[in-house]
């Protein structure tokens, strides 16, 4: 049996099922040397080589890598800060291990902003109404108040309030779920704005899935559709988290969609392929 060794970024449960995967293979003599986040007792007894970084630091994982590079064949990262930290830049330029994973300039997870760009491109109908609101467009706080009420004059009180970067699902706001008054929305907009740039769009009604596709550069294969539970507590309530869990039903649509419903947001997503 071939022998195979990966390089595995693990964050949480997530790398932890990637680790089972890895070493559930029956074709090949999987080496698991795992750089996680935590003392994971599960991914520490799969691994070969086991090491903690507690923020995920790049340089952690490039040292890491260079230690062990001659067991490495390819490495696989969870989670995205690394990613958008540049992981895959950095261990390909001071190695020979391929990464599975974005480049840092095409880090898509990095930019809410970004993501609303490229649909403008490609599929502006997609879109809900937005506008970005930058810190550093105005002299005061007075002045980002007035700006922002003239938006939402615009569009009216029922919308979403995001920060442009990742927030591990912590920092969106939408009317009527995190704050139902005017006070509320600002409080909301002004926390936001004072760590960077914020987006606000209207707030669309419906039931939420995910969609992901698995992706070898030239061609996209979609997965079943699920449905997404952010919130901390029972009922969909309390703050809104990185997941609390998920579900799919049998085949690849959920109770509340219809197959063209599916297919349809297939063919947009192959669109925004190519």
């Amino acid at each position: 049996m071939e022998r195979i060794g990966v390089l595995l970024i693990s964050y949480g449960s997530r790398g932890a099922a990637i680790a089972d995967a890895l070493k559930s293979s029956q074709n090949y003599d999987v080496h698991l040397y795992v750089v996680d986040k935590c003392n994971n007792p599960f991914n520490r007894k799969l691994a070969d080589e086991h090491v903690v970084s507690r923020s995920l630091n790049v340089q952690d994982i490039v040292d890491f890598a260079v230690k062990h590079s001659e067991g490495i064949d390819f490495g696989i990262v969870g989670p995205e800060g690394p990613i958008i930290s540049g992981v895959r830049n950095r261990v390909e330029a001071e190695t020979d291990i391929p990464m599975i994973c974005p480049r840092q300039e095409y880090a898509l997870e990095g930019s809410k902003v970004q993501q609303r760009q490229i649909v403008d491109e490609c599929c502006p109908e997609l879109n809900p109404k937005y506008r970005v609101f930058d810190p550093w467009d105005y002299e005061s706080i007075h002045e980002a108040k007035e700006d922002f009420w003239s938006w939402i004059d615009e569009i009216g009180l029922e919308v979403a309030v995001k920060p442009d970067k990742p927030a591990t699902g912590k920092g969106v706001g939408v009317w009527g779920d995190h704050f139902n008054t005017r006070k509320g929305l600002l409080n909301h907009f002004l926390g936001l704005l004072e760590k960077g740039s914020v987006l606000v769009e209207e707030k669309v009604e419906g039931e939420e899935f995910s969609l992901q596709f698995f992706c070898d550069g030239h061609r996209i294969l979609p997965t079943p559709a699920v449905r997404d539970y952010k919130r901390a507590f029972d009922e969909d309530k309390g703050p809104n988290t990185g997941g609390m869990g998920s579900y799919k039903s049998v085949g690849n649509i959920l109770p509340f969609m219809s197959q063209s419903d599916y297919e349809e947001a297939v063919s947009k997503t192959e669109i925004l392929f190519r």
